[in-house]
């Protein structure tokens, strides 16, 4: 008999926590389009997952020839993979899978197939929607197509319910539409401020029942009413109990650090991979980003009632066909987007001391460090690693100009990566114009994804500043031997000057010189 539905929180997988780790789990994938869905197969995905080392069972760590792959630029070959896949058996188990392997792919591929990109049954065909190519093919774009990326994000999530045919959740909302429609109301609401939803008040629309903004933003009225704005953690999750009609026997199911801590996180990094929410407050309150208001009046207009779905089929059809509006919407480009950009670079840079920023950094570049800063968690590692940098450039270099070209928000706080074509960060003094690139990719790839783009950025520099010193800086996690030489290589061949750095070497060598031409010497 099937189980019944029931409220609970919504839960999005922390397993696909980013965009790029979703577009390469469908890369992943791809190679068996239109193949009937079978064990058998799914062991063939596992062993493509394994050899790119995008799964990494327990046992590859705990095997000295094989972590030493796992550490290195190599992936794994398949017969290793097969060896790897056959010792580490999976104490797993999926409705509608066999324990094991086949219910560890499905929660690989659960949230892809609830976005609408990749529809799997076992004995049916895989079928990858019209959005989950375009997604693939954004992120094999050189560069990554990051307006693409976010357009197909915001297609997913516009009609995403929380009580899709994918779970058994009775909670009936659309909860990036649910969060529109209560920021509009407290934004119309003249006693608030303008100040948007408190971050705390996002696990009300994880827990929330239904799709009334009104209610929700009455229940949101009156809590402030009471506390203001200083509610503790305590007094939102007994909030949420009561709309989940749980009591003190479901308090270790659903626990309050998940439901006011983990939830809310991957809540916010979810709504803003779609470009239309800002942070305010250093972090506190989500906003409409105004760039996009042309985006976020369309929502409202057109997504605000919905369609219900009982068929897996027909909801991952309505899923995964791109509402052409979303790809042609206007984003406001305002003259003064760059002073945006730079005020918020210069406030950051005046209010975290430097040892504070050179901790993020080094967390930014662990596999396993973690941001305790509330805006810099939610912030894809890529983008934040752009950001720290200018940061930290911006501080410890006296003078210097830092003109970074991440995208942004209204609040100036970076949304993706620089677009192709331009360096990461553009940097003037009054004898030199460096450039700075900065990248997370340490394997051999790590030469050619990046070098020839820096070569030529800094060939372009060179013609445009005729009369300044111009250089390019690298910095990574750490530097492949092929990096170094194909740098070798550019100053033979071109005569330009590109330093390569580790973050640790980075922190060390800005920590000692107030220049930035003196890092010139450093490499």
């Amino acid at each position: 008999m099937e189980r019944a539905k029931e409220y609970k929180p919504l839960s999005f997988s922390t397993t696909m926590r980013n965009p790029a780790r979703i577009a390469a789990f469908l890369n992943c994938i791809l190679p068996y389009e239109g193949q009937i869905l079978t064990n058998e197969l799914i062991d063939q995905v596992a062993i493509n997952l394994i050899c790119k080392k995008l799964y990494v069972p327990v046992i590859v760590t705990k095997t000295p020839e094989w972590k030493s792959i796992l550490n290195s630029d190599e992936e794994f070959d398949v017969q290793t993979a097969v060896e790897i896949e056959e010792q580490s058996p999976q104490q797993h188990k999926e409705a509608g899978f066999d324990k094991g392997w086949p219910s560890r792919f499905d929660t690989w591929y659960k949230l892809s197939m609830e976005f609408g990109f990749v529809y799997y049954e076992m004995g049916k065909q895989i079928v990858i929607s019209q959005t989950g190519h375009m997604l693939i093919d954004a992120f094999n774009e050189v560069p990554a197509n990051d307006s693409k990326i976010q357009n197909v994000f915001l297609n997913a999530l516009m009609k995403y319910q929380t009580s899709n045919p994918f779970r058994k959740n009775a909670n009936d909302n659309v909860p990036l539409v649910l969060l529109l429609q209560v920021i509009k109301l407290l934004k119309e609401d003249p006693i608030e401020n303008d100040a948007g939803i408190l971050r705390s008040e996002l696990s009300l629309i994880i827990c929330w029942p239904d799709n009334d903004a009104e209610r929700l933003y009455r229940t949101i009225k009156e809590l402030r009413a009471q506390y203001s704005y200083n509610y503790s953690d305590e007094v939102i999750y007994d909030e949420c109990l009561q709309l989940l009609g749980a009591g003190e026997d479901k308090k270790k199911r659903f626990k309050i650090e998940q439901i006011t801590g983990e939830a809310v996180d991957e809540f916010i990094r979810k709504m803003r991979i779609t470009g239309i929410i800002s942070l305010r407050g250093n972090g506190r309150f989500l906003d409409f980003n105004q760039f996009e208001a042309d985006k976020i009046n369309y929502i409202l207009e057109n997504y605000s009632t919905y369609t219900r779905y009982t068929s897996r089929e027909e909801y991952f059809r309505y899923m995964g066909a791109i509402d052409a509006h979303i790809l042609t919407a206007t984003t406001i480009q305002e003259e003064n987007i760059n002073d945006v950009r730079t005020k918020t670079l210069n406030e950051w840079a005046e209010n975290y001391d430097k040892q504070h920023i050179f901790n993020e950094l080094l967390i930014v570049c662990s596999k396993r460090g973690e941001s305790r800063n509330p805006v810099l968690r939610v912030i894809d590692k890529p983008t934040r690693f752009e950001f720290l940098i200018s940061i930290a450039l911006k501080q410890n270099f006296e003078g210097l100009i830092v003109c970074p070209n991440y995208h942004v928000d209204d609040e100036g706080l970076p949304t993706f990566t620089a677009s192709g074509g331009l360096a990461d960060i553009e940097c003037f003094d009054t004898d030199c114009n460096p450039l700075v690139e900065v990248t997370l990719i340490t394997a051999r790839t790590q030469a050619t994804m990046e070098m020839p783009a820096i070569t030529r950025h800094l060939q372009e520099a060179v013609t445009k500043y005729p009369d300044k010193i111009v250089f390019s800086i690298l910095v990574a996690p750490a530097i492949h031997a092929d990096t170094k030489y194909m740098a070798g290589y550019s100053k033979y061949q071109y005569n330009v000057d590109i330093l390569t750095f580790t973050i640790e070497e980075f922190v060390r060598l800005i920590n000692n010189r107030n220049k930035i031409r003196n890092m010139l010497n450093a490499n």
